[in-house]
């Protein structure tokens, strides 16, 4: 078998190697009908050879065209213009540094250069004047402690009279005579100065008196008994018969 009877072999439709095959078919069925009694075998290859027939036709292979080769595709590359450059940022100022807990940071102080010409003057700040007090508090003086002043006791007013003296009575000599006396806190005399007296004679007798019979009601301060100076005054006088 050459190519080009294959070739058209295989282009042949399937519409047309089905046709003589169905004609075939149909005349074998009609002679197996009519004879199938007398051959079998010649029945059998009727039936078996059309089915060949229809398995060859479907069996056979068939001619795919390629599809038409896309030509490839061609571009330009076109340049884009490159952006300007970007403005360079301002120089970020240097982060301070934190304080850790051990380590101090002293504060920077920025120092001024001044015109070696030209002084600045600050402000004057007066000085801070303390505020008028005014006049001083004027505090009361607690109350003077209540004195009492030593007095003669009545109950012995009797023997306050001194005795009169001897020589000044037999000359008939009357007088006054005054003493300053130191009264204990137990109302008794216990001293006896001279104030003034008209007879040396006077002074002894009202001294005498004083120490063994005058009796006082001592001074008081805030009822508390205490010592005290009086000054007494005594008088002589002679009575008639």
């Amino acid at each position: 078998m050459t190519l080009i009877p294959l070739i058209s072999a295989m282009m042949t439709t399937p519409e047309a190697t089905a046709a003589p095959a169905a004609r075939a078919a149909t005349s074998a069925r009609a002679v197996y009908g009519s004879d199938r009694r007398r051959h079998p075998v010649a029945a059998l290859l009727a039936v078996a050879l059309p089915a060949a027939l229809v398995a060859v036709a479907a069996l056979s292979p068939m001619i795919v065209v390629p599809p038409p080769k896309s030509e490839p595709i061609t571009g330009t590359l076109i340049e884009l213009p490159k952006p300007p450059p970007p403005e360079p940022a301002e120089a970020a100022r240097p982060t301070p540094k934190t304080a850790s807990a051990t380590e101090t940071v002293a504060p920077r102080v920025e120092t001024v250069p001044l015109d070696n010409d030209r002084v600045v003057v600050g402000p004057v700040i007066p000085d801070a004047r303390p505020a008028d007090p005014g006049p001083p508090a004027i505090t009361a003086d607690p109350p003077a402690p209540k004195l009492v002043l030593a007095e003669l006791d009545a109950r012995f007013a009797g023997a306050f009279q001194p005795d009169y003296p001897a020589r000044e009575q037999r000359r008939g000599v009357e007088g006054v005579v005054k003493v300053r006396v130191l009264i204990g806190t137990d109302g008794r005399v216990k001293a006896v100065e001279l104030v003034s007296s008209d007879s040396p004679g006077f002074f002894e007798e009202t001294k005498r008196r004083a120490l063994s019979k005058w009796r006082f009601r001592p001074a008081t301060r805030d009822g508390v008994p205490e010592e005290s100076w009086k000054v007494m005054t005594v008088r002589f006088q002679i009575r008639n018969g």
